[in-house]
């Protein structure tokens, strides 16, 4: 029997209302969740207004009570100029040396520096630890005037303690650096701001232990096709083909392996203790952040990866890289790769490349060694002594070669084991974690919806969000606060819609994207610095700014030169190290893409100097009408994205310049030269002459004027021919045969004739001027040997040239 109809009704409402009632509910608290949350938000960020505002107020009142100081000094006549506090330091110092008291500690003197001078600069958040006995010279040392412009001995020892090079490193226990450094006394040249990081150094390293090591950082080099992108490509493809991403992050210009990846890739080697936390490799290809970043007091890479490929052996841009890595005294390995490409070789994983060679065909073991012996060859031949990395037992004195292939993987784990291996065996002392910040711009970009921004490698130290920063500009320093700190996702993330990662603070060894105002005109390969609470902001900005100051004096005030663009500052100071080698001047210097008015620029060059009116482009874009318009001033871009191209490219051109002023330039050049009639070969007295003549000194040469200068300096013609066994010669030098010789004279001159106007016993010489000389000393200086130089200085008083 079916219920009645009223009651079936009934239940139903109920049941809806009931639900109605649960939706309200979790609607309810849906929407009081949401206000807790904006309510937290909002109250963050109130507190954080608050505290950038106590900041600012507290900057503004320490700027204030330093500016009323100026002033009060100004007024008692106590405030020095820059050159006097150098000429007050460097009479301490003479008074020092002659006391004998450079380690001393003078009372009076001590407590005078403390009163009047600023102290450094720290970059810490950190309180500073006791200080022991052991240290306090090295400490007293350390608060000197940050504008001191003499390196004292301190400063050559924390040098030497910073060296990376591989044959250098000491392994030995590091707990006393301090001790170390003071042994060291190599003398080294600084920058401004290699200065302000080694005397932090000090203070940091002390807060260190063996085990409390960064991320290494390494550096990718080699010629274009040695497979350098395909092995960076399988190294970041681990595990990635699975479909998960191993821990492997991608960032920004760089890929960060953490050692639990690392451990799963070398998990059947024989690889010990891990003490880094991971391996960050810089992506070479795209920024060549190594070659075109300066050295620097900690150096952005720890170790290289040069690679090479076992076919070709040592190419050109290989040596280039090579030269790089010995000149920064950079340790490296070397990835042999392509040893696929061996014929008959057969890839298998989970073993050790040494394993898999004793597994290979011995015709393939032949050439393998052939191969090898080669490459080691090529490297002693570069002054290097090099063996494979399993049959290497003196890292120290040998450079590793490591067997490996981009396309099957082979020796890629062996290859990341060496570089954990060395790193944190023989350069823990590199590695350790310093709370001193060490970050360098790495490259400047427009991002959509970010505006400019600033990758950076975080080399030592922490930055913040809303942290205050200073980078080199190309208009002076820029200020600015951290608006953003992002990294991109990791691989198993790519698919989210967000690109970045957004961070409050990352720490060191980081590739990091920096959102801010006013990057635009940020120079790439410059120190970025973090001003702190306590730091004098004026002084970092000149600081920032020392090392492209110290560049732009190369620069030629007169305007006179060629113009340099350059991608970074590394760049621009390889660009001008070699200019300057080459004697060439420079007018301009520039960061960054090629305008309009760098163009205009290098044409006022036309009307002064039409060979230097050309611009010099390294790794920089060239727009197409920015190309049209220097086609329309005659004004030549030479670019390249290899500094060597660039030199070869730009030579060729001064050559060729050379050569076609020295062809323009012949017919009014005269060589000196002494010549003797032989007797009886006149061969025709006149119209033209015809003689056969020896020469005495200097060189004849087609074209030369002659003159007698026993008959009073007649000028008799030019010598339109010269002749030897009937073949044409087109100069004869001292000590050459005997040669017959065609005298011709313009129609507007008088005929001369032999034994009217001089005899076959006079001398003929080459009829020099003031002009001539000129000629000579410009364009064919170095085809004249000194006793040519000599016979001119003769020959000018016989003619009376002054």
């Amino acid at each position: 029997m079916a219920p009645p109809k009223g009651k079936g009704n009934a239940v139903a409402l109920s049941a809806l209302k009931n639900m109605m009632a649960a939706k309200q509910a979790a609607e309810a608290e849906q929407q009081r969740l949401e206000q807790e949350e904006a309510a937290r938000i909002a109250e963050e960020e109130r507190k954080e207004e608050e505290r950038l505002a106590a900041e600012e107020k507290e900057r503004a009142k320490r700027k204030d009570a330093e500016r009323k100081k100026k002033e009060e000094l100004k007024k008692a006549g106590k405030l020095l100029t820059k050159s006097e506090k150098e000429r007050a330091q460097r009479n301490k110092l003479k008074l020092e040396q002659l006391l004998g008291a450079a380690p001393m500690k003078i009372e009076g003197a001590a407590e005078g520096e403390e009163g009047g001078k600023k102290k450094k600069p720290v970059y810490e958040r950190k309180k500073k630890v006791q200080k022991t006995p052991t240290t306090d010279v090295v400490e007293q040392k350390m608060e000197s005037d940050p504008e001191d412009d003499v390196v004292d001995d301190w400063e050559n020892a924390l040098t030497s303690s910073d060296g990376s090079d591989s044959d250098s490193e000491s392994d030995e226990d590091a707990t006393t650096p301090i001790k170390e450094v003071t042994k060291k006394m190599e003398k080294t040249e600084l920058t401004e701001s290699q200065k302000v990081t080694k005397q932090t150094d000090l203070n940091s390293v002390k807060k260190t232990t063996d085990k409390d090591l960064r991320s290494p950082i390494c550096c990718i080099l080699g010629h274009v096709d040695t497979g350098k992108t395909k092995l960076l490509d399988k190294i970041r493809q681990t595990n990635v083909q699975e479909g998960e991403a191993g821990g492997i992050t991608q960032q920004i210009g760089a890929t960060y392996f953490p050692i639990e990846a690392i451990k799963e890739k070398t998990a059947h080697l024989e690889t010990g203790e891990f003490l880094v936390p991971g391996l960050l490799i810089i992506d070479t290809p795209g920024h060549e952040s190594f070659t075109n970043l300066r050295s620097r007091g900690s150096s952005l890479c720890n170790i290289a990866i040069l690679v090479v490929d076992i076919m070709h052996g040592l190419e050109p841009q290989t040596l280039e890289s090579l030269g790089l890595l010995k000149q920064r005294k950079t340790p490296f390995i070397v990835a042999l790769n392509k040893v696929d490409r061996l014929y008959g070789w057969k890839s298998m994983t989970g073993v050790s490349f040494e394993d898999l060679l004793e597994k290979q065909a011995p015709s393939v073991k032949a050439e393998f060694e052939e191969r090898l012996s080669k490459t080691m060859l090529a490297f002693a031949e570069q002054g290097l002594n090099a063996k494979v990395s399993f049959r290497n037992d003196d890292m120290r004195r040998c450079v590793s070669l490591v067997p490996t292939s981009a396309i099957t993987g082979d020796g890629v784990p062996d290859m990341l084991s060496l570089l954990i291996k060395l790193t944190q065996s023989m350069m823990s002392d590199n590695l350790r974690y310093l709370s001193t910040l060490q970050c360098t711009v790495l490259e400047v970009k427009m991002i959509e919806g970010l505006g400019t921004t600033i990758d950076v490698i975080l080399s030592n130290g922490v930055l913040r969000e809303g942290d205050r920063i200073a980078v080199c500009g190309l208009n002076g320093p820029i200020v600015t606060n951290i608006r953003a700190l992002l990294t991109p996702q990791p691989l198993r993330e790519m698919r989210v819609k967000s690109n970045y990662v957004h961070h409050k603070q990352v720490k060191a060894a980081l590739g990091v994207k920096i959102c801010a105002q006013d990057l635009d005109k940020a120079v790439a390969g410059s120190p970025l610095f973090v001003i702190g609470p306590n730091d004098d902001e004026d002084e970092i900005r000149e600081l920032v700014m020392a090392d492209l100051a110290q560049m732009l004096e190369s620069v030629d005030k007169s305007g006179h030169g060629v113009c340099v663009q350059a991608s970074t500052l590394g760049s621009l100071e390889a660009l001008l190290s070699f200019l300057k080698d080459s004697k060439i001047p420079v007018s301009g210097i520039n960061i960054g893409p090629i305008h309009k008015k760098d163009v205009v620029r290098a044409s006022v060059m036309l009307e002064q100097a039409k060979e230097f009116a050309v611009i010099l482009a390294f790794d920089v874009k060239i727009d197409r009408d920015v190309q049209e318009l220097a086609d329309e001033l005659d004004v030549r871009i030479f670019k390249a994205d290899i500094i060597y191209h660039l030199f070869d490219q730009f030579t060729a051109y001064m050559n060729a310049l050379v050569e076609q002023k020295r062809k323009d330039m012949a017919p009014a050049a005269v060589f000196p030269c002494v010549l003797r009639i032989v007797p009886g070969c006149v061969f025709n007295k006149r119209e033209p002459i015809i003689l056969g003549v020896d020469v005495v000194d200097g060189v004849l040469r087609v074209g030369t004027p002659l003159a007698v200068p026993a008959q009073g300096g007649i000028s008799i013609g030019r010598v339109t021919s010269i002749e030897a066994n009937h073949k044409p010669l087109p100069e004869v030098r001292r000590g050459g045969p005997s040669v017959a010789i065609k005298i011709e004279h313009a129609s507007y001159e008088p005929a001369r004739m032999v034994g009217r106007h001089f005899g076959e016993k006079d001398e003929l010489v080459s009829k020099i001027s003031r002009a001539s000389i000129d000629v000579l000393k410009e364009n064919f200086r170095n085809d004249l040997n000194k006793e040519d130089w000599a016979l001119v200085v003769k020959l000018k008083k016989v003619f009376n040239i002054q």
